[in-house]
């Protein structure tokens, strides 16, 4: 009888338990297993905590936090060695709401706070019921009351004087919501069998995306109006969001549809054994899985038209980076504009970093399934 005393096959490094301090381990596999590699990655240690360092000495060690009203001189006089983060309270409040009503601006507060709400209630997997729907609906009727106001005792506020931080998530919102349906639609009609509804699609798609957004908004803020009867007019921020809804759809229809061609064939061959209609096929057995191949490129095709909101400037529409703009024009604060170019970066980063994360747990989820 033959006893086997070592499998020849499985390395001797696995089979062997894993001693010593995990971190140091993983410094040692992933930073310094080699000479050039321990170099380099000193070299950019070095390099970072440098950079650290002098952040902490001009953002914290040395900055000014707080003035009196209107006064900069305390951050003049530490100007080039210390943050002036006394610019964020005196300027605040224009930066998030712009021109709006200075008694009124707990309106566009609240609706910030709504807007939040709906973002975190959309992503709890338990409220994926047909009442987010509805609760969507009405959080959005509520938001526009606190925006426009002129009933139950509100003063009215025209669209010119809105500005900011509702502005920006208002164009992105609206913008994705319709445009995430529109694009499933022209990928859909894309893939259709009839010549006419997919030429049209394949001519919508190319036209939009082979035009930067600044040209649509162009047209949207200028051209638009010369087409309409005299008299007709519609609001410029209605037509900007017009042109950016249509702008995200022709992008995610592209994403959509590389979602759908990788589903395999034999999904729409056993939806059509099923007899389940086109609509019902796609409904409950394609797009399902279509979309969840195209996570990643949708949260990031998501994210880049969050920040693209901000070409909304060239039609006169004051977002939170324009506002923050014109924050600064103040002479007594114009030279501590990084500072406020810093805050401004913080409020894009969390909703980025946000759809960010929570992308990774809902790939993790669906792959996991």
């Amino acid at each position: 009888m033959t006893v086997i005393t070592d499998i020849p096959d499985a390395p001797r490094a696995a089979r062997r338990p894993q001693m010593g301090n995990p971190v140091l381990r993983w410094l040692r596999t992933n930073l310094f297993s080699s000479i050039p590699n321990a170099i380099i990655s000193l070299v950019l240690l070095a390099i970072l905590a440098k950079g650290i360092v002098s952040f902490v000495q001009w953002g914290i060690a040395n900055a000014v936090w707080l003035t009196p009203a209107n006064d900069s001189s305390a951050c003049r006089a530490v100007r080039g060695v210390g943050a002036c983060w006394a610019i964020i309270p005196e300027k605040y409040r224009f930066i998030l709401f712009g021109t709006y009503p200075f008694d009124e601006q707990w309106r566009p507060a609240l609706s910030v706070l709504l807007f939040i709400a709906l973002f975190y209630l959309s992503t709890r997997r338990a409220w994926w019921r047909r009442e987010l729907i509805y609760l969507w609906i009405g959080a959005l009727a509520l938001i526009s009351l606190l925006m426009w106001g002129g009933v139950l005792g509100l003063s009215y506020v025209s669209q010119d004087r809105w500005g900011g931080l509702p502005v920006t998530l208002i164009l992105a919102t609206f913008g994705l919501a319709f445009g995430f349906p529109l694009g499933i639609l022209v990928a859909l009609g894309r893939r259709s069998k009839l010549p006419a509804i997919r030429s049209l699609c394949v001519l919508y798609v190319e036209l939009i995306r082979g035009v930067p957004l600044v040209s649509l908004l162009f047209m949207a803020s200028v051209m638009f109006p010369l087409f309409m009867p005299g008299g007709f007019n519609i609001d410029k921020l209605l037509r900007a969001q017009i042109a950016i809804i249509l702008f995200a759809g022709a992008y995610l229809a592209e994403v959509v549809r590389g979602g759908l061609q990788a589903v395999p064939r034999g999904q729409y061959e056993a939806a059509d054994a099923l007899g389940l209609s086109y609509w019902r096929k796609n409904r409950l057995i394609i797009l399902p899985q279509a979309i969840r191949h195209v996570i990643p490129p949708l949260v990031n095709t998501f994210i880049a038209f969050f920040k693209d909101t901000s070409l909304v400037l060239i039609i006169g529409i004051f977002d939170l980076l324009t506002t923050a703009k014109t924050a600064i024009i103040d002479p007594a604060w114009q030279q501590f504009s990084v500072e406020v170019y810093i805050f401004v970066a913080a409020i894009y980063f969390a909703f980025c970093f946000a759809m960010s994360r929570y992308s990774r747990s809902l790939e993790a989820h669906t792959t996991s399934r």
